[in-house]
């Protein structure tokens, strides 16, 4: 019998903040400037210099873990984790070892879009810490050297360290996704994997089923994007399992992913926490929080995105997967419910607002909160086609375009742009019999059996009634005059 094998893994999650300055000095924070301009003699770690803490990175910390249920610790202490690498200028990276900012917590994860609301996945976190970003190395192809762009050294990030608590590639991807969606929400960071805003270091391991113990770890970092996240994993724990079915052992590493070959590689046996000789940094007091600061920032947090699904899902019955995305983003989130409060059919409104809407607003590069239309004119808009007076299609395709170009009232441009459906018989039956006398041969394949020329008789009444013509009218009529 073929042995089964468990997947276990864990998380580090690396966010950097949005905020203006860097973690320990007031270094601009921010991407896409020339190489090694973002520097100072603070970030370069010259001797003689002192960090100072960035509030700011502080509260962002507090307010990601409030989120996430964390125990917030009221007393946190930097330390210095020392590795030497060229991207690294001081010898040491400042971070939180002995007493980390937030405990515990967990994340609601949803494996597919159209997942419940309700008992949601949470992946159980072990801690959030605080600490500051290395520079970038840039390994250029054909190039016999190195560049190193200090920009990003002592950019504030938060890790969020899971425990062992996720078991596929699925849950990994579902896990960032919620992650980024979170901290994008609370307006912390703009979780941009390309810009290396979020990303992680993923630890896989595998055992046979039965066995209790975890098996041998294998660390693989810097994963920036979902998609080489999920292969990564795959990669790693079918590679695992193959060393075990042959009889080999797997060795504790840091491995590290190429996306061209889809395959990871080891980069170095798997340090420990005495391999980097944490101390407490002698440079940085204890950051000590009051009652009133948490109470402060847990004000600002409001409906988190899992509840705003709950809400969409639940209370409006929208469609999982348009409720998913809309509750992608909180201005999204809070300019619907504006729209919906007001809406005659809340869940017909996603789906314009899903299909039609949201791209329009991209194409446009407007944000939900530039809506043109204001609510009352989004429901006068939905009134017509639920009273019958613009087919829905029309409605979706040439009126609500117009309007968001030229905002007005959508009675008045519906009758300007000639879009009320006309049901009056005379008026159809003329059409309908033009129709069929101008096409005999469609009229007799059509009454030998080929139904599907139903479509074309629609089409050719709608052409030259410009979308005007009754839908259900029509058909009935061009039924009765087939003999269909």
């Amino acid at each position: 019998m073929a042995t089964t094998y468990l997947t276990t893994i864990g998380l580090e999650a690396h966010v950097q903040l949005a905020t203006e300055s860097k973690a320990f000095c007031a270094d601009r924070n921010q991407f896409g400037e020339e190489p090694n301009r973002n520097i100072s003699m603070i970030s370069l770690g010259y001797p003689g210099t002192l960090p100072m803490l960035n509030e700011r990175q502080v509260r962002f910390a507090v307010k990601l873990g409030l989120a996430l249920g964390c125990k917030i610790n009221r007393r946190s202490t930097f330390d210095r984790k020392n590795y030497f690498y060229a991207d690294l200028p001081k010898g040491y990276q400042i971070t939180q070892d002995e007493n980390p900012i937030c405990l515990g917590g967990g994340l609601p994860i949803r494996t597919t879009p159209s997942a419940p609301a309700a008992a949601p996945r949470i992946v159980q976190l072990h801690h959030i810490h605080m600490e500051e970003d290395a520079g970038k190395s840039i390994h250029a192809d054909g190039q016999p050297f190195t560049r190193v762009d200090l920009n990003r050294a002592g950019t504030p990030l938060l890790e969020i360290v899971t425990e062992p608590d996720l078991t596929s590639a699925e849950e990994v991807d579902a896990f960032m996704t919620g992650m980024r969606q979170l901290v994008r929400w609370l307006e912390v960071s703009d979780g941009n994997m390309q810009e290396g805003s979020l990303r992680c270091d993923v630890n896989i391991s595998v055992r046979p089923e039965g066995q209790e113990a975890f098996g041998t770890r294998c660390e693989v970092k810097n994963m920036n994007s979902m998609k080489f996240a999920r292969q990564a994993v795959a990669y790693e724990v079918d590679r695992q399992i193959k060393l075990l079915e042959n009889g080999e052992s797997v060795v504790q590493q840091t491995r590290q992913f190429d996306p061209v070959s889809g395959k990871t590689s080891a980069l170095r046996d798997k340090e420990d926490a005495h391999d980097y000789r944490y101390f407490p940094d002698p440079d940085l007091p204890p950051v000590v929080l009051t009652e009133a600061f948490i109470n402060e920032v847990r004000a600002e947090i409001g409906t988190l995105p899992w509840e705003a699904y709950a809400v969409l899902t639940e209370e409006f019955r929208i469609d999982p997967a348009d409720a998913s995305q809309i509750s992608e983003d909180r201005r999204q989130y809070e300019a619907f419910l504006a729209y919906a409060a007001t809406s005659p059919a809340p869940t017909d409104l996603a789906k314009i607002w899903v299909n039609r809407l949201s791209p329009w607003l991209h194409d446009q590069d407007l944000g939900h909160d530039e809506i043109p239309l204001t609510p009352d004119q989004f429901a006068r808009f939905q009134e017509l086609i639920i009273a019958g007076d613009v087919a829905a299609s029309v409605a979706t395709a040439k009126l609500l375009p117009d309007l968001l170009l030229t905002p007005g009232d959508p009675l008045v441009r519906a009758n300007n742009l000639g879009l009320i459906q006309n049901t009056d018989a005379d008026f159809l039956t003329g059409l309908v019999d033009a129709i069929i006398a101008e096409f005999p041969a469609k009229v007799a394949a059509y009454q030998k059996g080929k139904k599907g020329l139903m479509g074309f008789f629609m089409g050719e009444v709608m052409k030259r009634s410009k979308g005007s013509a009754g839908p259900k009218e029509t058909q009935a009529l061009l039924r009765e005059k087939l003999g269909g």
